[in-house]
């Protein structure tokens, strides 16, 4: 049953990839292959489980569809809808165009180097994903906040969203699930596995990454010029902007992000101690701008008028994000009830390689997992508990094992079409999120090899 499971599983994903080149819907493609992988998978002996069975394995199975969507709406659901409801209200009350106009007098010095103002952007998310652990939540607030400023500097959109992504490839930190999970096999406090043993693999991966981006995006920017992919984008100049609004205005885009860092678990600022979730940030943020709207205007009707772009926001991300993230949830499930993630780390545990051999070989799996199924939660955490009982039969540590594999989780889920993440900004954003991930297969690609080498030959 395993083998023939594995084989049905790869036709799917073959079947899904054919679809998804000749542009057929993708939450419909997504959604069509993820129920034939569960129903096929029932009717080979995995039974259907849903939190509320109807008592009908028939209905089970769109009982789970419809948990699914349930369960995405009440925890990230809600979260990327308030995001993209609150950029589009950002927009609405020309908020954006204060930021830029604002951001663009210290960052004139860049005009000239637009790439490498780019690159710039990759260390200082990474340290705000340390302290705002949700990938996709961080990276809508920087596209709101930052990819305009970046675009104005002369750099594609593409570009601006491929490096807002890098700020999130790697799950670090005492916040992340993948760091506790790892922590955990460790038998170790976060805390310190973060500090001995992240940290010092993040330094120097995180210097490549903005080299290979640097490099990358030139040359895929040009190529695309070239093509009539893109429009060359044509930096503005500060006299050509004319801005109606106070520049006060420039503090709301980043108002989330500033209430998020400030109240956070992490600084411990105020006692008793204060800790907002994205979402209230982002109701406390829309209170406070259309406070500033309604002093702009003088006017209540035309400040409640304005929150309608708010509402409307909310409804497209959901259209255009939520069902897709859902539907590439249901079809990474099917892949799972199939059984292939089960069949990678069975097949991975009884290679008979060398202890170097097997960890490269895992780490990579785990890659080529979370690029397949969008998650680096789901990719680590199947294969996470093979490591001790590896390390221990092959007299290694465990945390030469762990490493690896816990970044590479979620590097592999950046390079995924279909990972919530690259889905949510690049929709917000106006491009593609496989071109997208085609952006960041090289870059992340390169730091794979790297970390690899770095792992087992350096440290």
């Amino acid at each position: 049953m395993t083998l023939l499971s594995v084989i049905i599983a790869v036709q799917f994903i073959l079947l899904t990839a054919y679809w998804l080149y000749k542009k057929y819907n993708p939450q419909v493609v997504l959604m069509v292959t993820g129920i034939s992988m569960l129903a096929i998978a029932a009717l080979l002996g995995d039974a259907l489980d849903p939190v509320k069975p109807t008592g009908g394995a028939f209905f089970d199975l769109f009982k789970i569809v419809v948990e699914t969507f349930s369960t995405n709406l009440l925890r990230v659901g809600l979260m990327i809808m308030s995001i993209g409801g609150y950029v589009a209200y950002m927009k609405q009350i020309k908020a954006s165009d204060a930021l830029v106009y604002v951001s663009m007098q210290p960052l004139s010095l860049f005009r000239k180097y637009p790439y490498i103002a780019a690159i710039s952007i990759i260390p200082i998310g990474q340290l705000l994903f340390i302290c705002t652990p949700s990938a996709a939540g961080l990276g809508l607030l920087l596209v709101a906040s930052i990819l305009p400023v970046l675009v104005n500097l002369g750099v594609s959109r593409l570009t601006a969203v491929s490096v807002i992504s890098a700020c999130t490839v790697f799950d670090m930190g005492p916040g992340s699930a993948n760091t506790a999970k790892a922590s955990e096999l460790l038998e170790m406090n976060n805390v310190m596995y973060f500090i001995e043993y992240q940290l010092p693999m993040a330094i120097p991966l995180t210097i490549l990454l903005m080299v290979l981006y640097y490099f990358t995006n030139r040359y895929f920017d040009k190529k695309d010029i070239e093509s009539g992919k893109i429009v060359a984008e044509k930096p503005i100049q500060l006299s050509e902007m004319k801005i109606d609004v106070p520049m006060i205005f420039a503090i709301l885009p980043v108002l989330p992000l500033l209430m998020l860092i400030i109240f956070s678990k992490y600084l411990q600022l105020f006692h008793p101690a204060i800790e907002l979730d994205t979402t209230t940030a982002m109701v406390v943020s829309l209170f406070i701008a259309m406070l500033f709207e309604l002093f702009r205007t003088k006017s209540f009707r035309s400040a409640y008028n304005s929150v309608k772009a708010f509402w409307n926001g909310m409804g497209k991300v959901f259209t255009d994000v939520v069902t897709l993230i859902v539907c590439a949830e249901i079809f990474s499930m099917g892949l799972i009830r199939l059984g292939l993630i089960d069949a990678l780390v069975e097949g991975a545990s009884q290679l008979g390689f060398s202890g170097v051999a097997i960890g490269i070989c895992i780490t990579i799996l785990i890659f080529l997992a979370a690029m397949l199924m969008g998650s680096g939660n789901a990719s680590f955490f199947s294969f996470g508990p093979l490591v001790p009982s590896i390390a221990q039969k092959l007299g290694i540590p465990s945390v030469d094992l762990v490493l690896p594999m816990q970044l590479s989780a979620s590097m592999g889920r950046a390079t995924s079409p279909i990972a919530g993440v690259i889905i949510a900004i690049a929709e917000v954003a106006g491009v593609s999120p496989f071109d997208l991930a085609k952006r960041n297969l090289i870059p992340l690609g390169g730091a794979l090899m790297f970390m690899l080498c770095y792992n087992y030959l350096i440290l």
